[in-house]
């Protein structure tokens, strides 16, 4: 894969903005390292590597993947739990002009199988952990080199990266790049069918990085927790890239754990960090959380779900942002964030576009609608992908004109804010009336006997889909429909509330932490 194309011929988004021949990922990492190669840069289970350990490492990589037959275009699989090795091994491919597939470890043998050969991968990193699955379906896979890295032992069979690296000399000069050519692939987590390769080229990546520093105000001391996985774009280009372009430093986490994330953020003095909803939450809910101190933390920076108002508050009251951003993978991923002056006049907004990035809403006609109208979010700008691997007609459906349709569901205000509503596909319709399955839950969320909610479109006989409320309750906890209902109604219409309640255990989630919604259509898509 030497270039890719969109079916709209153009590869970086709007194609308005300069991409000069200086705008790649490697070049990122080599200027950092350059400038200020004494800085420490990642810290990982105690151990802290300077940028300028990072860039040697990263060119020994390179050396070794380039002896391995690596070279301009060429796709380099890495399936492994949080290490700076995925970092390693992307900034490597860079250098030799390849493209990056994060593999999202959660996937089981089929899933991985489908990435592999959809993406062609030449070179499989794994760590110790992941390797027994890649050799479950070795003999199906078009890879031609196994690389053990990361945590973890040797492991038989497969080459050991921690030997290889050690061992090799560093790459001489970085393969020349154009900013149109891809450097990452990422396979979205796949809430609803197939997953798909989603292509992001070095111009991608480099005026989302612009937009995320701006928009953030990233400096050159920041102290960035990675906890989410590195397989999504959330946890890869929020603020782990940002805060390398500005010289701060990473503390990256294996994987989430509520405790030691509340740890970290004292005994590392953390200033700023992404997470999902659902692990803020989490860690809002220790015992320690009022008492912790956070007084270096400034911003959190949360996505990926609608956002309930009172978890903001939670940790507006420790004084600490609980910023919303709104995006997708398909735009680097943020293409709107609430910067911190308006996090109290603007609450529950996801703020107003990043720098770079264009965001409208439009009605089913594709026809913008006015403020406080809602309909589907569109988006354009330099961070827009051009499209989809091997995928030029789910390309074409995606995109109307230059505009990406992102199948979320909001509206403006006045001031140009927006407000996320739900996935357009999760929307209830009711006796012809609309209702947002977030509007729902946000009105449920404090409910002191609600754990975790979920608000889908069940069929109705009467009104053709009701409201249903699947809730997993707060331990020794009991709850009525008749509860839950007086409970909202001071808050939203009455046609809005729960019509049905059904109790589980736990809410099937994939792995970023996304409530899968259609799973639980599946389960009770039956009138009640």
């Amino acid at each position: 894969m030497n270039k890719t194309t969109s079916a709209r011929g153009d590869v970086t988004g709007t194609g308005v903005l300069p991409t000069p021949a200086e705008i790649d990922l490697a070049g990122l990492l080599e200027r950092r390292a350059r400038l200020s190669g004494e800085r420490p840069a990642v810290t990982y289970r105690g151990h802290t590597a300077t940028f300028a350990e990072v860039q040697d490492r990263v060119l020994r990589l390179a050396q070794v993947l380039c002896d391995g037959g690596v070279g301009k275009g060429d796709r380099i699989a890495y399936l492994g739990l949080n290490h700076p090795a995925i970092l390693d091994a992307l900034f490597a491919a860079a250098h030799l002009g390849a493209v990056l597939v994060p593999l999202n470890y959660r996937f089981a043998g089929p899933e991985l199988t489908y990435a592999i050969d959809h993406s062609a991968v030449h070179t499989v990193l794994a760590d110790s952990a992941h390797t027994a699955v890649i050799d479950s379906i070795r003999e199906t896979l078009p890879a031609r080199r196994y690389v053990r890295v990361g945590a973890g032992e040797r492991v038989a069979g497969w080459e050991d990266g921690d030997d290889l690296v050690a061992a090799s000399s560093t790459l001489p000069e970085r393969v020349p790049t154009a900013p149109a050519d891809p450097a990452l692939v990422m396979y979205t987590s796949g809430t609803t069918g197939r997953s798909k390769g989603v292509v992001l080229t070095h111009a991608n990546l480099w005026w989302h990085n612009i937009g995320v520093i701006l928009a953030l105000d990233i400096a050159h001391d920041d102290v960035s927790l990675v906890c989410a996985p590195l397989f999504h774009i959330g946890a890869l280009n929020v603020t782990t890239i940002a805060t390398w372009i500005k010289g701060g430093r990473l503390v990256i986490h294996e994987t989430f754990d509520a405790a030691a994330v509340l740890a970290d953020l004292e005994a590392e003095r953390v200033t700023t960090m992404f997470g999902v909803p659902v692990m803020c939450e989490a860690v809002s809910a220790l015992p320690g959380f009022a008492t912790a101190d956070l007084s270096a933390l400034r911003l959190i920076i949360t996505g990926g779900a609608p956002v309930p108002i009172g978890l903001i508050q939670r940790f507006q009251a420790r004084g600490v942002d609980l910023a919303q951003g709104y995006g997708l993978t398909e735009a680097s991923p943020v293409a709107a964030f609430l910067t911190a002056e308006h996090a109290v006049g603007k609450l529950g907004s996801a703020g107003r576009p990043l720098l770079l990035c264009d965001l409208r809403v439009v009605d089913p006609t594709g026809a913008p609608v006015p403020a406080g109208v809602s309909g589907e979010i569109e988006v354009r700008g330099p961070s827009v992908t051009p499209g989809y691997l091997n995928d030029p007609e789910t390309t074409a459906l995606a995109f109307d004109g230059e505009w990406l349709r992102t199948g979320d569901g909001g509206h403006l205000d006045d001031d140009g804010f927006v407000f996320i509503a739900d996935r357009i596909k999760d929307m209830i319709i009711s006796g012809g009336e609309n209702i947002y399955p977030a509007e729902v839950e946000e009105a449920l969320f404090d409910h002191p006997g609600i754990a975790e909610i979920a608000v889908i479109g069940t069929p109705d006989p009467r009104w053709g889909e009701g409201v249903c409320a699947v809730v997993v309750p707060r331990p020794g906890a009991t709850l009525t429909l008749e509860e839950l209902r007086e409970h909202a109604e001071k808050r939203i219409g009455r046609y809005k509330l729960p019509r049905r309640l059904e109790i589980v255990d736990v809410l099937p989630r994939n792995a970023t932490g996304k409530i899968l919604k259609t799973e639980l259509r599946k389960v009770y898509n039956t009138a009640s």
